[in-house]
């Protein structure tokens, strides 16, 4: 039998355990984890160093290298997580609904584990622990499939968390990770009908892709992030340069952060030169329209490309429209449903935006970097979910649930 399989198996094995394990329990495992994950991370950062060589070696961009790197301070943030993630409710076991039936059946609907929860994902060994974390406490066996670029990375987290588990209540076998870099273990994944519940996605638009398009699994899918900003006429210029800058410039590498920058004709011709030069003063390759370039004629050139690209870099594409109606076409062509923000004094403008801009999250006067699990309150997140059944945005706890109904009787029987 191949690892995929004999790992999936393994967790299936679990998962009654999982499901009857109390919060204390699964709170004592999480936290029993975070310490792990401090004890080791000098073996941690020194598996990373392994993981990075290799990326420097073949090229990898500097921003996916960032993604990638681990030190003191990034391992004691991801165990903070984990600390956060054991302080939150529990949904699991919540009571969401309860009736009687005129015949005096009593009908409960309860909040249960969603089983076996498959991650498949690129680049980033936090994700690891996150996805470890939130899996656990909501009672779900978790097999984790990371990208070869973090294997090392993750190896010696995974093999951190074991150590924990062995000395809690909670199996060791609910977390599993593929070790196999070969895409054919992606591709087993995608198909083991009865041994995973769900398959969520998190990387970049090929790996979603193919997920979504081949998996007979159950999918939640993350998306990539094409952010816009649309700065009205009515912005003030001090907030509205803070937010794109806070939006590109903080975290560019990350999926809520802005590739676009939309401006009304008058803000721009009053503060476009302005502003375009704060962010070539901090490194952002600009690509503008033909308006954005006679105002700035040393910016380059932006193509029809551009506007649907997620960068992932210090690269902005710049647009100037007419006003908000140009600016929410220009959403709906290449907004990928993440997230989308509005800088505006104009009350009306803001209404319209909030209504009418098809995403997971969207902004009035704020920048798209709070489009996280953490920043919303609910500790780790194991994605952003672009699509509208299930869940959608930032899932935390509540998003790695289901339902389940129980019902009571005393003997009735249908006619």
């Amino acid at each position: 039998m191949s690892e995929v399989r004999t790992k999936a198996a393994a967790a299936k094995s679990s998962a009654g355990k999982m499901a009857g394990l109390t919060t204390a329990q699964k709170n004592e495992a999480l936290l029993l984890m975070a310490d792990a994950l401090l004890a080791d991370a000098e073996a941690i950062i020194a598996a990373n160093a392994i993981d990075l060589q290799r990326g420097r070696d073949n090229g990898t961009s500097a921003s996916l290298l960032d993604r990638l790197a681990l030190n003191e301070k990034r391992i004691a943030a991801i165990a903070d997580g984990l600390r956060q993630v054991a302080e939150l409710p529990d949904p699991v076991g919540a009571l969401l609904e309860q009736f009687e039936r005129p015949n005096g059946l009593l009908v409960r609907k309860w909040a249960v584990p969603l089983g076996v929860i498959g991650m498949i994902y690129e680049a980033r060994p936090n994700v690891t622990v996150d996805a470890a974390g939130l899996c656990l406490k909501t009672g779900n066996a978790v097999v984790l499939r990371g990208g070869s670029a973090a294997l090392e990375s993750n190896r010696r987290i995974v093999q951190a968390m074991h150590g924990a588990l062995a000395r809690s209540a909670m199996p060791p076998e609910a977390l599993q990770l593929i070790e196999s870099s070969d895409r054919s273990s992606v591709d087993e994944m995608l198909k083991l009908n009865g041994l995973l519940d769900v398959i969520i996605p998190r990387g970049g638009h090929s790996l979603i892709q193919n997920v979504v398009q081949n998996a007979t699994v159950p999918v939640i899918e993350t998306g990539e992030g094409v952010c816009h900003t649309y700065v009205d006429s009515s912005a003030i210029p001090a907030m509205a340069a803070s937010i794109a800058i806070n939006a590109k410039v903080q975290r560019p590498s990350v999926c809520n952060a802005m590739e676009t920058l939309l401006l009304h004709r008058d803000f721009a011709a009053r503060e476009w030169p302005s502003l375009a030069d704060q962010l070539r003063g901090l490194g952002v390759e600009l690509r503008g329209c033909d308006a954005a370039r006679e105002l700035t004629p040393w910016i380059n050139e932006a193509n029809e490309e551009d506007w649907g690209k997620e960068y992932g870099d210090l690269i902005l594409s710049v647009k100037v429209v007419s006003g908000i109606e140009e600016a929410l076409d220009h959403i709906r062509r290449y907004g990928t449903l993440h997230s989308e923000c509005i800088v505006t004094e104009d009350s009306p403008s803001a209404k319209r935006f909030l209504a009418e801009v098809d995403a997971a999250a969207v902004y009035h006067n704020a920048s798209t970097r709070f489009t996280d699990g953490f920043e919303f309150g609910f500790g780790a997140e194991i994605g952003i979910s672009t699509q509208k059944l299930h869940a959608r945005g930032p899932m935390g706890l509540p998003a790695l649930t289901s339902t389940k109904y129980t019902i009571e009787g005393s003997g009735q029987v249908r006619g």
